[in-house]
């Protein structure tokens, strides 16, 4: 595995071994060895599947507290991924991340605690796939306004994006809770 910082400290793009043939092919979408060879000594404690159709946007999601690492990837599909600081302490606070996970190029991105985090469906059909540090509390669940001015997140959409209700009620991140 290739770990790749990215603009956000603790950011990370994770580009996997992939062995292909004419069957198909086989990558290792985690190892804990590898991880923490690389500084990440993560315990996950929980694997989501999310299944959205072209134009669906999720996010920026984070809970204030059991704030959640998590680990992303896409098994089918493509997907504009979304990260921002959210730590008030940090030199970075208040800026954003942004890359298209494909499922054929295998690309992860590794989202520590402390960054809010979303993405909006490029193809017909995405599986994105992610693990988490921590289980998920609806209770601790916060939502920053995916299309805050102040981000500047340039979302690739042909149209309005498709919105629960709970991320169209999404704050500012003027008006968010964050971390110290």
């Amino acid at each position: 595995m290739k770990f790749i910082p990215t603009t956000l400290a603790g950011v990370l793009l994770i580009e996997p071994k992939v062995f292909g043939d004419e069957r198909g092919f086989f990558l290792e979408s985690w190892n804990e060895r590898r991880f923490s060879e690389a500084g990440l000594d993560v315990r996950f404690v929980q694997d989501n599947h999310s299944r959205s159709v072209k134009g669906v946007l999720r996010g920026l999601h984070y809970q204030i507290r059991q704030p959640q690492g998590k680990l992303i990837r896409v098994a089918a599909g493509e997907i504009f991924d979304a990260v921002v600081d959210i730590r008030r302490s940090s030199p970075t606070f208040g800026r954003t991340f942004t890359v298209r996970l494909r499922s054929d190029d295998h690309r992860m991105l590794w989202v520590p605690p402390g960054f809010a985090h979303g993405f909006c469906v490029l193809s017909a059909l995405a599986d994105v796939l992610y693990k988490s540090t921590d289980f998920y509390a609806p209770e601790h669940e916060r939502t920053i306004l995916w299309n805050d001015g102040a981000l500047d997140i340039k979302w690739p959409l042909e149209g309005p994006p498709t919105l629960s209700v709970k991320d169209a009620a999404g704050v500012p991140l003027h008006k968010a809770e964050v971390f110290p």
